[in-house]
């Protein structure tokens, strides 16, 4: 049987576990921004916290910071990322591989859900959020953080300039996330942009790579090698500049 799409991404960001820090500078600041947000509200010390998409910890650290008491179960699509993650976590807890669009809980059983920057890998964001908003107690809140639409806008313009399309997803924008969680009793979401100074084509690739984002939409061949440095000679005459384009959210369970 052929590896899915979801396999794939699992093992691309298991093959980056090693060095994925080192290039994670716009991710360690997002996920410390959703942990802020969650610092907001009134969470007990000795909550029950899941996390979708560990990672390598960035996010888990940060709550083992904030609620070194908490019940916290930490999964992600990758086995090496969550293994990484549980090494240096700061906080004890249950580290499982799981895909976090289907969560292997029933019912109303964490106070907090957080995740930052992996439901973007989601195939339907809209169910996996209200999937997620059920297994909240009452009070509880889901907080993530997403890819939006202008994330990488200069490497799509890049690649229209030669008659190409970029691999990168069509992420959405804020108001297609702010209708998503519109059927939530009490949820919000704002959004915030991220410079990215990869200094050329070949420094935005090797982030790419260094962070395991190199699993392009489904259908999207890679390029050839010529259309490929096309491409690069067009970012890079463009100013080589580029960024993150983040949307986070809160939904909170009423009752």
């Amino acid at each position: 049987m052929s590896p899915t799409r979801k396999d794939r991404i699992g093992a691309a960001f298991g093959a980056a576990t090693a060095g994925y820090e080192d290039h994670a500078g716009v991710q360690k600041v997002v996920a410390r921004t959703v942990a802020d947000l969650a610092g907001l509200l009134k969470v007990p010390d000795s909550a029950r916290i899941l996390e979708i998409g560990c990672g390598t910890g960035l996010l888990t650290r940060e709550i083992g910071l904030r609620w070194p008491g908490a019940e916290l179960v930490a999964t992600d699509l990758s086995a090496e990322m969550v293994g990484q993650a549980a090494k240096g976590a700061m906080i004890a807890g249950t580290f499982l591989p799981m895909d976090g669009e289907f969560p292997w809980f029933e019912g109303p059983h964490f106070d907090l859900i957080l995740s930052s920057l992996a439901f973007q890998w989601f195939d339907d964001l809209a169910s996996a959020v209200a999937r997620l908003a059920r297994l909240l107690r009452p009070g509880g809140s889901l907080i993530f953080s997403t890819m939006a639409e202008r994330s990488f806008a200069a490497w799509r313009v890049a690649h229209a300039a030669c008659g190409v399309v970029a691999g990168v997803p069509d992420y959405p924008s804020l108001a297609d996330v702010q209708a998503m969680l519109a059927g939530q009793a009490d949820a919000f979401a704002f959004d915030e942009d991220y410079a990215l100074e990869c200094g050329s084509a070949k420094g935005l690739i090797a982030h790419l790579k260094g962070i395991g984002a190199v699993v392009p939409v489904e259908g999207r061949s890679p390029l050839s090698p010529g259309d490929l440095r096309r491409v690069m000679a067009a970012f890079d005459a463009g100013g080589a500049r580029d960024g993150y384009h983040v949307v986070f959210g809160r939904v909170t369970r009423v009752s």
